[in-house]
């Protein structure tokens, strides 16, 4: 019968309608003449061909049959997960087409869940492996998962999943507790002085299943911290060594000298030498002092400053072009440190002056947004390249020859304390724009 499913299936019911059609036609005429009613002829052939017509197309039929029992079968592993099954078909039509798209099927389902297994196993290997403590939380305030790191930190290296995360922190030293009380993402260190360890607490909500779920982050910032700290004094003891030797070698030198013209009656010339002394030894007079307002700036004491007057003040000592969209009045009036911001404007104007520009390009816009003020200085100096654009605003990083470094960094450092923060930008035509926004 396997010739039967190189067929198409309407080929089939045609050819059985047809031949049963002819057979019953021609028996029924011929028991007519034999019976006494010519309908009793018809029914008796009906009730000799059905059955053998039942038996006919079940048999034709039979393979199909197994077949469509089979793709039900496939389809049902297929929801199970399972998509280890294939078909075998010799035949081609429809059924054909059939069964080779349910193969094709197969296969796309087989390549992805093998890709997805090796997704998986190579994000549980990162998730496991990585430095940074991991748990999951379900609504229940239950442990779903935790990785190696959040075994040995919080549990002495044994399973977390299924425990009470409330619990477990019961148990945790008393900084992790303070810090998860706090609420959202922190800093918190445990140990003592000799032996503390720095983490960084990170905490996530999403949904999961419809469930919302929490992803708690702990990552020990110890080493990194020391890292960066010896980096930074290494940077602080290069700065501070090269201005003293940059101001003490030639004091020594002049002092010498000044001794020398002494010894010779030469008391003409000491003025000279005296006044370089006196120089250098305020330039490195100003140098500590930037330095010692930097390391020691106070929390801003905030008081209302009408913006008129305070800007009158800062032009008094610098020069600048003012463009003011504020109104008078009350509208005029911010909250904040002047003695802090003066000294930021005042880096930032100077900045601008030894930036190439002409006095008349420096100028300071201010304007008010709905929730901050907003203070621009603008420059038509030479901007900056990305890589300085990128560092500027770090401590002691400095392009000039003779510059300190301090300049932007206290400007943006008192810019946060304020609750705001400062952006370097270049200007389109050449020069850069320093914008700073200090919450209303």
């Amino acid at each position: 019968m396997r010739w039967l499913q190189r067929l198409p299936l309407s080929l089939i019911y045609g050819a059985i309608a047809a031949a049963y059609l002819v057979v019953g036609a021609a028996l029924a005429v011929w028991l007519a003449t034999l019976l006494p009613q010519p309908w009793m002829g018809a029914a008796l052939a009906a009730a000799l061909l059905l059955p053998l017509l039942v038996y006919h197309v079940r048999r034709a039929f039979a393979p199909m049959n197994s077949l469509f029992r089979a793709l039900a079968g496939s389809v049902a592993s297929y929801r199970d997960g399972d998509y280890s099954f294939g078909l075998s078909w010799n035949g081609k039509g429809d059924l054909g087409e059939l069964v080779a798209s349910h193969n094709l099927l197969g296969e796309a389902l087989r390549e992805q869940r093998l890709t997805l297994v090796q997704r998986e196993l190579l994000l549980d290997t990162m998730v496991q492996n990585t430095p940074v403590a991991m748990l999951l939380v379900d609504p229940s305030r239950r442990i779903v998962h935790a990785n190696l790191a959040a075994r040995k930190m919080l549990g002495e290296g044994r399973r977390l999943e299924g425990q009470s995360f409330e619990e477990l922190l019961m148990r945790a030293p008393e900084p992790v507790r303070e810090a998860f009380e706090r609420g959202g993402d922190g800093m918190f260190t445990v140990g003592d002085e000799d032996n503390e360890d720095i983490y960084h607490l990170a905490r996530r909500l999403f949904r999961l299943n419809g469930r919302h779920h929490e992803l708690v982050l702990l990552r020990q910032l110890t080493a990194e911290l020391r890292r960066q700290e010896v980096q930074t004094w290494k940077k602080v003891i290069r700065v501070i060594s090269h201005e003293l030797n940059n101001s003490l070698a030639p004091i020594a030198s002049l002092a010498h000298s000044g001794a020398e013209l002494v010894r010779r009656g030469q008391y003409d010339k000491l003025p000279t030498a005296l006044n370089t002394i006196e120089e250098r030894a305020r330039h490195l007079e100003g140098f500590i002092r930037d330095y010692a307002r930097f390391a020691k700036l106070p929390a801003p004491r905030l008081e209302a400053v009408e913006w008129s007057r305070f800007l009158a003040q800062l032009r008094s000592q610098v020069d600048f072009v003012y463009d003011g969209r504020a109104a008078r009045g009350q509208e005029g009036v911010a909250r904040f440190d002047a003695a802090q911001m003066e000294q930021s404007l005042l880096n930032l104007l100077k900045n601008a002056h030894e930036s190439g520009s002409k006095p008349e390009d420096v100028h300071l816009v201010l304007r008010r947004t709905p929730t901050a003020w907003r203070i621009d200085v603008l420059d038509r100096g030479t901007g900056m390249n990305d890589a300085v654009l990128a560092n500027a605003l770090l401590p002691f990083y400095s392009t000039k020859r003779n510059g300190t470094g301090l300049g932007l960094a206290l400007a943006r450092e008192i810019a946060e304390a304020h609750g705001g923060r400062i952006a370097l930008l270049n200007r389109e035509g050449g020069g850069l724009c320093v914008s700073m926004l200090i919450p209303d």
